[in-house]
């Protein structure tokens, strides 16, 4: 197991994931349709966000953290 003070990573490693296949999924149909190499179009351009996405949530998530920590405490 990784150890918990790796959490932070871990989670950004997921949300990243997670949110940048859903979205290269979404996008890919919306442009493309369900065309016949659908799935290789929207594996590539998932590495290509998930590429992009990973740092970006290392970057943005500790911003949003003290955001969200304002706008909940009051």
């Amino acid at each position: 197991m990784i150890s918990s003070k790796y959490l932070h990573q871990v989670q950004a490693l997921l949300l990243s994931g997670f949110m940048s296949l859903i979205m290269s999924g979404a996008i890919s149909l919306i442009n493309l349709g369900f065309v016949d190499n659908f799935i290789s179009i929207w594996f590539h351009a998932w590495i290509v966000a998930y590429a992009i996405a990973f740092p970006s949530v290392l970057l943005v998530f500790p911003i949003a953290r003290k955001f969200a920590t304002v706008i909940a405490s009051k």
